[in-house]
This record gives structure tokens, sequence and C-alpha cells, in this order.
């Protein structure tokens, strides 16, 4: 059953993308918001907007019962979680499920299966995809995780089996530090999920984070290739790549064919991202997770296969078979993400909401800019501070970042911080150019004051 009216069950950038890919298919929208969020561009770009609470995420966005009457009173017959919020609660899946509506997305059975970290481990290994050396499933208490880091090794990541964001996770170089940190990690995993478990996983030692777009309809599935998403801060991804860089054909191969090989193991349908530790030393790499949802830089992935992929999503969901097969997508060139934020990168990345009094977007063949950003909106303190993301697309990778450069300095944001500064000085950084980077490198890059304000 094709989609007719769709909810949008999210905020942000991501509401305007989910909007516009549903009107290229002619499908009307509904657009939640909470009280704050009264004069959002996605509301005022909907066919339809409704209040479903107050400012408060846990009133309003997070609220499933508040969610579900919208969807009612609008006669919405399908919704979109989007990202973050409740794009991987399966409660969430199933109450929609319930109430005879579309969820744009996997099934609460495999959000349930792959959300749990453990159980996506296992059923990664099922599937004959590498893993991260680790215990074998949960560990229950201490003494577990004990046996299960001396057996692996030192240093031991300690993670929360429903972990996200960072949360939930200590690096144990020794015994005693496993011992003073388990606890830790397990009241944090329990405040921020509701679940304590915790799992022990072997450190791999400054690892690439890569990713593959995967899409699929149940019954098949394909790749979009991969993402190299290594630049992190605090465990958040800051500029994303389509491609990794510096990999071999052969590995590259092998990576995507792995991700397809776990969505076909699950069932997967929609559009669903398998995440790996690559370890540069040795060409090796690990499943970590999957992320049951459309990603944050899905972007980079659109603009090298000119696959939209949220369109892709909204047929799936409307019980269309994949439009594509594997040997019909191919990648043309290279393409980079970064996230703008309302922070202040040269005060501690400090939250700066305010009122936007001038916006200029560079224009040009390869330049996107994904946002929700319009002259006199006054950006709302209570969520997230992602504000847009820029995306380039050029013939090479050097040539990407050249580009990025470039449009960095014709972005314009009044009247706010923002971290361009930060994305600034990162394309021009020897090392990002080199490809010498890797999840922890950041962090240090940016204690050692490569970061300085504009003269």
């Amino acid at each position: 059953m094709a989609i007719r009216k769709l909810l949008v069950a999210n905020r942000g950038e991501i509401a305007v993308r989910i909007i516009r890919a549903a009107k290229s298919l002619g499908i009307a929208t509904v657009q939640v918001h909470s009280e704050a969020d009264t004069e959002m561009l996605a509301v005022r770009l909907a066919d339809e907007a409704i209040c479903i609470g107050p400012a408060a995420a846990a009133k309003s966005y997070l609220s499933i019962p508040a969610i579900m009457k919208a969807a009612q009173d609008t006669g919405a017959d399908a919704v979109h979680p989007g990202y973050g919020f409740l794009s991987e609660n399966p409660r969430f899946a199933r109450a929609v499920a319930d109430a005879g509506l579309i969820f744009v997305g996997p099934d609460a059975a495999t959000i349930e299966r792959m959300g749990d970290k453990v159980a996506a481990r296992i059923a990664a290994e099922a599937a004959g995809v590498p893993v991260v050396p680790g215990s074998k499933g949960r560990v229950e208490d201490e003494a577990t995780a004990m046996e299960a880091a001396l057996t692996v090794g030192f240093p031991v990541l300690i993670k929360a089996a429903a972990g996200g964001g960072g949360k939930g996770i200590r690096i144990a170089h020794d015994a005693d530090e496993l011992a003073r940190l388990a606890p830790q990690a397990r009241a944090e995993a329990e405040a921020a999920f509701g679940d304590g478990g915790l799992y022990i996983e072997k450190v791999i030692v400054n690892p690439r984070h890569i990713e593959v777009q995967v899409l699929g309809d149940g019954k098949n599935a394909v790749h979009c290739y991969e993402r190299e998403c290594s630049l992190q801060r605090r465990r958040q991804k800051v500029w994303e790549e389509a491609g990794a860089f510096g990999l071999s054909d052969a590995t590259r191969a092998s990576l995507c064919d792995s991700a397809v090989a776990l969505a076909k193991a699950v069932g997967y349908s929609g559009a669903g991202t398998v995440e790996y530790l690559y370890d540069d030393a040795s060409g090796d790499y690990y499943f970590i997770e999957m992320n049951t949802r459309i990603q944050v830089e899905h972007p980079v992935t659109e603009m090298v296969t000119g696959i939209d992929l949220v369109a892709e999503m909204l047929k799936i969901a409307g019980g269309a078979p994949l439009s594509l097969r594997q040997d019909q997508i191919a990648v043309t060139g290279h393409a980079i993400e970064v996230r703008i934020n309302a922070e202040d990168p040269l005060r501690q990345f400090m939250p700066f909401p305010g009122k936007l009094t001038s916006l200029q977007v560079p224009q040009g063949e390869g330049i996107r800019f994904d946002h929700f950003l319009y002259e006199g909106y006054q950006i709302p303190p209570f969520y997230d501070s992602l504000l847009g993301k820029l995306i380039v697309h050029a013939p090479t990778r050097a040539a990407a970042i050249d580009k990025m450069a470039e449009a960095l300095s014709t972005l314009e944001l009044g009247g706010l911080k923002t971290t361009i500064p930060l994305h600034r000085a990162l394309a021009a950084s020897p090392d990002l150019r080199a490809g010498q980077v890797h999840t922890l490198w950041l962090e240090p890059w940016l204690a050692a004051g490569n970061l300085t304000a504009p003269a």
C-alpha cells in the first residue's frame, strides 16, 4: 500500500529533508511540533502541522501517546521517525504498527535485536561478519567482566549493551581500572537507557570509523558503499566523507558485502547503516553496531551515488520492492559533509542558541546545505545544537576538501556562534588532507591549539 499521508515525528533539518522527499513522491505531510517549535521551517513547509506538547522533549518528541494521537487526529497512514528521539525505539515502532499505520523503517523486532549491541554482535557473527574480540554476551557482574577482560587482554572498552551517542563507555587499561570504571558505566547506562547491561570489547588502537549504507526490502538488500566517519569529538561525528580514503578495492568490496550479508540475515527493511572499526595497521575491520534508521550523514552517500535514500525508504515502507540492483549502484567522485552546530568552538563548544539575523548559503554545482533556518528564526535552547549540514561533491577527495574550504568561507549565519571556524581549520589540516586521522585524533589536535580565533 503506497503511503498517502506521512506524519513526520521529528524536528529540525531532518524533518525538512523528509518533507521534501515526501513531496517529491506526491505524499501529503503532517509535521508534529512542540510549543517551542511553532515557527520551525518544517512547520511552514508541511501540508499540516500539529502541536504535540511543551518544549521538553519528554513531553513532546519523545511522547509516544502524543505522537500517536496526532497521527490519528490528522488521518496519517504512515510515520517517519527521522533520527534521534524515537527513531530506534521498538515500543514506538510497535505502537505505530499496532495502530494499523506504516512505520518507515524496520519492524520493532529488528530494531530491538539490532539495538541491543550484544544481540547485534551475535547476529553479525552468525552472518559471518568479523566482530571485535570481546565477551560472548552481556556481563551481568564485575567478576564476569573481569574474566572477559583477562581473556581478550587489556586495554578493553566497557560498553553499554543498549548504548548510543558515546554514553556508558569507559576504557580500562588494567584490572584496577576495570573494577573502578565498570560500576560507573553500568550506572550511566541505566540512567541513559534504562538498561544497565554491559559488555567487554578489545580496544583497537587508533581505529578508523567506517560505515556502510544499506537498503533492504525485507527479502533483498543492497549497499550504497561506505562512509568515513573517523573525525569525532566526544564520540560524536564532526566531519564525514564518502567514500573512505585509502581502502583497497578488495577491502572495500569485502566490507560492503559483509554489510549486505548482515542486512539479509536479519531481513532488514528500509535504510540502515552497518558500522565498523577499521585497523589501519592490519587492514582488518570489525563490526561494532547497526543503526536502524537514516543517518545524519546520509547526504554524502546521496551525492556520490545519486540515490535519494529518504525517498527509497518511503517507497519500501509503502510496499515497493527494492528499485535498485547492486550492479546499478556506482560511486562518482568524492563527497564531504560537515555538521554546523550552534556552538562556540573557541569556548569549549559552549551551546549558543539565539536569533539568526542573516543567512547566506553558498551556491554552485556540487554544493548542498541541508538546514531548517531562515532569517529572523530564533534557535530554541531545548534540543540538539545541529543547525545544518554543509555537503560538497567533487571529482577527487583533494578537490572536495578545497571546495569545502571555499563553501565554508561564504556560509554566513549571522547573529550566532557556530562550528564553522572548526571546519575551516580542519580543511586546512595537513593530517586530514593526507588521511592521517582516526577516531582519537581530533581531541588532541584541539588541545594542541590548532583552532584559533580568525584574524
